[in-house]
C-alpha cells in the first residue's frame, strides 16, 4: 500500500514538472551565440533611418545607435527591411530582435515591449507654399474641403483620423509617404514629427510648416522589443541609460540636427 502511495506522489510530481512552463531562451543569448543583431528598420524616416536604393545601405540617427549597440555587444548588425504596418508584427514573429526608433503608443504596447526612451517628438502640420494662407490653426485643417494625407500603419494615421474627422483622409502605403501626396498636389496637408519636418523643409523648399497655436502629441521615442523577453529588455534598458550618461545620444542627435 505504501509503495502505491509513493508511486502516486512520484506520478503527481512528474505531471507537475511536465506541465510547468519552460523558460524560452532570450534574444540576448541568440545574438551573442550567433554573432548577429537583427534590427528592423523602415528606411523612410529622415533623419532617423534612410535607405539608399543604389547601395541598399542605411544611414541616420537610428543606424548610428544600432551600430554602436552592436559594437558594444561585440556582434555584427543586420538591418532587416520592414514597413510601418508590419513593424510590430516583425518583432512578435521574431523576424528581428528589435526595431529602430518608434513612437510609444498604447496600440503597440498591447503586442510588443519597449526600451527606455532616449528622445521625444511632437507633431506639426505642413502644406505647400501656394496653400499656406489657407491654414493658421489646427481647426482650420478640420474642414470638408481639406484633404489630409498620411501613411498606413504609422501613429500619424490614427492622429489625423482623431484630429480631422471633417476632412478627407487619404491613406497611402509605404514606400509611398503622406508628404509626397502634398508635394504632388493630391492632398493639402500632412502631419509629421518636428524631427522629420525640419528635414523635409530643408529638402523641399516648396513645403511650409503651418503656424498653428502649438505642437500636439508630445511623444517619447524608443526601440520595440519582444514583449516577454525581460532579459533582453533589461540589457537594452541598461545600455540606453549608460549611453545617456556618457552623452552618446546627445552627441548623435546633434550630428543629425535633432
Amino acid at each position: 500500500m505504501q509503495f502505491f502511495k509513493k508511486l502516486g506522489v512520484v506520478a503527481a510530481c512528474m505531471t507537475a514538472l511536465m506541465g510547468a512552463p519552460v523558460s524560452a531562451q532570450s534574444a540576448l543569448n541568440e545574438i551573442l551565440s550567433g554573432g548577429v543583431l537583427k534590427v528592423g528598420t523602415t528606411g523612410d524616416w529622415n533623419p532617423m533611418s534612410v535607405r539608399d536604393p543604389a547601395t541598399n545601405s542605411y544611414v541616420g540617427f537610428d543606424i548610428d545607435v544600432m551600430t554602436q549597440l552592436g559594437a558594444d555587444l561585440g556582434v555584427e548588425v543586420e538591418f532587416v527591411p520592414t514597413d510601418w504596418k508590419t513593424l510590430v508584427n516583425g518583432v512578435v514573429a521574431g523576424n528581428y530582435h528589435m526595431t529602430g526608433s518608434a513612437s510609444i503608443s498604447p496600440a503597440r504596447l498591447k503586442a510588443a515591449g519597449y526600451s527606455n526612451s532616449y528622445i521625444s517628438v511632437e507633431m506639426l502640420p505642413f502644406t505647400t507654399e501656394d496653400k499656406a494662407d489657407r491654414f493658421t490653426t489646427w481647426d482650420s485643417i478640420n474642414n470638408a474641403d481639406v484633404t489630409v494625407s498620411t501613411t498606413l500603419g504609422t501613429t500619424f494615421e490614427k492622429l489625423v483620423r482623431d484630429w480631422f474627422p471633417n476632412a478627407k483622409i487619404v491613406v497611402v502605403e509605404a514606400p509611398a509617404r503622406g508628404f509626397q501626396e502634398v508635394l504632388s498636389g493630391r492632398a493639402d496637408v500632412f502631419i509629421t514629427s518636428n524631427i522629420e519636418g525640419s528635414t523635409l523643409l530643408t529638402k523641399f523648399p516648396n513645403l511650409r510648416q503651418i503656424g498653428v497655436e502649438a505642437p500636439r502629441a508630445p511623444t517619447p521615442i524608443a526601440m520595440l522589443l519582444p514583449q516577454t523577453d525581460q532579459v533582453w529588455i533589461n540589457y537594452v534598458n541598461s545600455w540606453v541609460e549608460l549611453k545617456k550618461t556618457q552623452g552618446f545620444f546627445e552627441t548623435t542627435a546633434a550630428k543629425w540636427g535633432l
